[in-house]
């Protein structure tokens, strides 16, 4: 029963926006599921930390998440910024029923446990916030965060946090959220949303301020789920 994850899968197979046209993403669903059935069995996790469909609506995501809901695993989804279809946490796990997409689930203000981990996290938001906006969905973020580690301590497994914006990025850190990790003592955290190989080279990876930070979007992994445990 192990624990995988990946980010960014950009799925647009009902939509027409292919990432095929990117340097690096040729043919990448078909690699992607390749790697995904070739390293996942039934009983493993995967955590997908956002920009998931390009879907507008979620209605619109049917197509992707029944490509999703084939590949073997269960399944976690995180919202990224891109993921313009997510709803309530009640809609979705409505939509999920509805239509059998039983090996999915959503993280959002809650926690998820798999073997002797608690998986938790939310979406995250930019490092730097100039703008009351900003910081209002800042501070909406942080609280998400601390409500999803909590959940995750209740089960008395220890908490991996899963983000969609690194919280530490280009020698800059998203103060308010790092403090968080901090706060509860994570020792691990895996993000996405960085892309291309100029981008990777400030993507910071390794122990920062003793948490192990990892990135995890699917073209810095070459399509190819990570093994958290």
């Amino acid at each position: 029963m192990a624990l995988f994850a990946i980010a960014d899968l950009h799925l647009s197979l009902g939509e027409d926006k292919p990432m095929d046209i990117f340097a690096g993403w040729n043919d990448y669903v078909s690699r992607l599921k390749n790697n995904w059935l070739r390293l996942i069995d039934d009983d493993d996790t995967v955590v997908v930390a956002g920009d998931i469909s390009w879907a507008m609506k979620l209605e619109q995501t049917l197509i992707d998440f029944q490509w999703i809901e084939n590949l073997p695993g269960k399944k976690i989804f995180l919202k990224g910024n891109h993921d313009y279809w997510w709803a309530t946490k009640s809609k979705i796990d409505k939509f999920l029923i509805k239509n059998n997409l039983n090996s999915i689930s959503v993280l959002f203000n809650n926690s998820y446990v798999c073997g002797d981990y608690a998986v938790c996290g939310t979406r995250g938001w930019f490092l730097e916030n100039d703008t009351p906006e900003d910081i209002k969905v800042l501070n909406r973020e942080v609280g998400r965060l601390r409500t999803s580690i909590e959940t995750a301590l209740k089960t008395g497994k220890e908490p991996i946090v899963f983000m969609h914006y690194p919280p530490y990025y280009n020698c800059t850190e998203c103060k308010e959220i790092f403090d968080v990790l901090l706060e509860y003592n994570i020792k691990k955290c895996y993000y996405g949303h960085i892309h291309g190989a100029k981008n990777f080279k400030n993507a910071f990876e390794g122990n920062y301020k003793g948490v192990e930070l990892k990135l995890i979007s699917c073209d810095k992994l070459s399509f190819i789920p990570m093994l958290v445990r």
